[in-house]
């Protein structure tokens, strides 16, 4: 069974291989936060990305709080940043949603198990001011099978989000 897209579009900039996989797993896996300086060069070089999120309100995929504390950050938040800062305009971002189901890791899952695994991950975080007329962009590190992505994008639409697209550094 295929993704049944909850957001409209999709942009990612590069294929998940190569120097590109490097860049996720040292931001990822080994405290490498200075890779987000290399990792927002490269988005700033796709034209049609950044036209895609300009003036948008880019939203982060979060992280359960246990798994921030861990890591100490967020990966797609900082990656949002970079790429608010390289688009310019009314860009900004937005901590909209929530993680209030603390999931194992997804990277041995298919999609199914994917999924099921992300049932019920996502909330629309606490006040979050959400305008049906605005332009918001999810944002995350890659794009496998999009459950992830899809998971988020169903709170926002069931909030009232009616223009919402996905943006990814890798996919693969």
């Amino acid at each position: 069974m295929g993704l049944d897209p909850a957001f409209d579009r999709g942009c990612t900039a590069v294929l998940f291989k190569g120097a590109a996989r490097a860049l996720v797993i040292e931001l990822k896996y080994h405290q490498g936060v200075h890779v987000v300086a290399d990792m927002t060069e490269i988005l700033r070089r796709s034209p049609t990305l950044l036209d895609r999120v300009r003036d948008a309100v880019l939203v982060p995929v979060p992280l359960h709080p246990r798994k921030l504390r861990e890591r100490g950050y967020n990966q797609s938040r900082l990656l949002a940043e970079g790429l608010a800062a390289a688009a310019g305009g009314a860009t900004r971002v937005e901590d909209l949603l929530v993680r209030e189901v603390d999931t194992v890791t997804q990277t041995a899952f298919d999609r199914e198990s994917r999924r099921e695994n992300l049932k019920n991950a996502f909330a629309l975080a606490k006040g979050a001011p959400l305008n049906p007329a605005q332009h918001y962009v999810l944002v995350d590190d890659v794009f496998t099978t999009g459950s992830t992505l899809n998971g988020c994008a169903r709170v926002l639409r069931r909030a009232g989000s009616l223009n919402l697209d996905v943006v990814t550094f890798g996919h693969g």
